[in-house]
């Protein structure tokens, strides 16, 4: 009798202490909105158009390391460098950044030459690779008027060099398929509000312009025709409305990653009524996508206060989405509520830092 007690006891402790270590260890696969300046992380799409150094230092004390793209728009791209040069040498263990070239010069003589001289240049200065933008295919065009795209041979010496040299190549090619949409048929207030106030690229206005497929025809021509260029697709690639088409890409080319920055609003959007498909998306190519959020820092000494606290805000907001099940209120979603994806902790490590580190070939300490 009181052997079989004793064998009785032990199984329930046994049994407690085997569902205890298992809601610990589930507790231990994710992180909680708690960890969110404790863990690592990198903004691989952040334009700091800046020397003051002080945003670095609210990005490092939240574990942020921030990564500038130079953009062949705004900004002077010489100016650009200057600072992000800057930046890198001073910073070297919070900053880094791509560079860029000018089309400018497009059909001149020796073009390819003038802007591998160019990459040259931003690889010297410290830069982690480069970033083409999306004029080339919706604002550049040659003599008679047509429009270059991204796959014209007069860019082929210049590809094809990055491919050589195994510079990495940030590409936004296209825009969101909203932008060929009429503007009250946008998903989202921040597309809609975008081609409000910028018509030049709402597509919708220039039907004479390439077309969205051309836009991504032209980038997969890029991707098959130079396999050892690795290549990440800004944006979700511009196939931001369907994960399943971004999975169809990530399939066929090896060579090609993706970063949400400007665009995880459409991922909150499907994940509206397909959170599931959202979430396994993200789960089975971990290793292909990179956290970042296209935010532009043209700094003005009373903006400081202001700016800390958006950028803190949002920084805090996507991380609720993307590593938690919480639910959020979502502004460009119009208010409406979506839950938190509540990715595993390796998927979270991968899409925060480790993704962007082996593409740009950084290492933090």
């Amino acid at each position: 009798m009181q052997k079989s007690v004793l064998i009785t006891i032990t199984c329930i402790l046994l049994n407690a202490a085997f569902l205890l270590t298992g809601c610990k260890t589930g507790r231990n696969n994710f992180y909680t909105k708690d960890d969110f300046q404790k863990v690592k992380k990198t903004d691989i799409h952040f334009h700091y158009n800046t020397f003051n150094p002080r945003y670095l230092e609210l990005a490092d004390s939240l574990n942020f390391m921030l990564v500038s793209p130079n953009v062949d728009a705004g900004m002077p791209i010489d100016e650009q460098l200057e600072i992000a040069a800057a930046l890198k040498r001073e910073h070297p263990d919070k900053f880094a950044f791509l560079g860029t070239f000018s089309v400018n010069n497009f059909g001149s003589r020796n073009f390819a030459g003038k802007v591998n001289a160019r990459i040259d240049q931003c690889m010297k200065a410290g830069a982690s690779g480069i970033k083409i933008w999306k004029n080339i295919g919706m604002v550049l065009k040659d003599s008679a008027g047509s429009y270059i795209m991204a796959d014209n041979p007069a860019f082929e010496p210049v590809f094809r060099y990055m491919e050589t040299d195994r510079i990495p190549v940030m590409a936004h090619l296209g825009e969101p398929k909203n932008c060929w949409l009429p503007v009250n048929e946008m998903t989202l207030g921040n597309d809609r509000g975008y081609y409000k106030s910028h018509p030049q690229y709402h597509m919708y206005l220039h039907p004479e312009a390439p077309s969205y497929n051309d836009q991504l025809d032209a980038r997969d021509n890029l991707l098959q025709k130079y396999p050892s260029m690795k290549v990440v697709g800004a944006h979700l690639g511009s196939m931001e409305w369907s994960v399943d088409e971004i999975a169809r890409r990530l399939d066929r080319f090896p060579n090609f990653d993706v970063e949400i920055s400007g665009r995880i609003g459409h991922l909150q959007y499907q994940a509206l009524t397909e959170r599931g498909k959202v979430r396994s998306f993200m789960i089975k190519y971990q290793d292909r996508i990179m956290y970042g959020t296209d935010l532009t820092l043209n700094e003005t000494d009373g903006q400081f206060t202001t700016g800390t606290d958006e950028l803190r805000e949002l920084w805090y907001e996507q991380w609720l989405f993307l590593a938690t099940d919480s639910v959020i209120s979502v502004n460009d979603l119009d208010g409406q509520k979506v839950k938190g994806l509540q990715l595993p902790r390796k998927a979270i490590d991968k899409i925060y830092q480790r993704n962007a580190e082996k593409f740009l070939k950084i290492n933090r300490n």
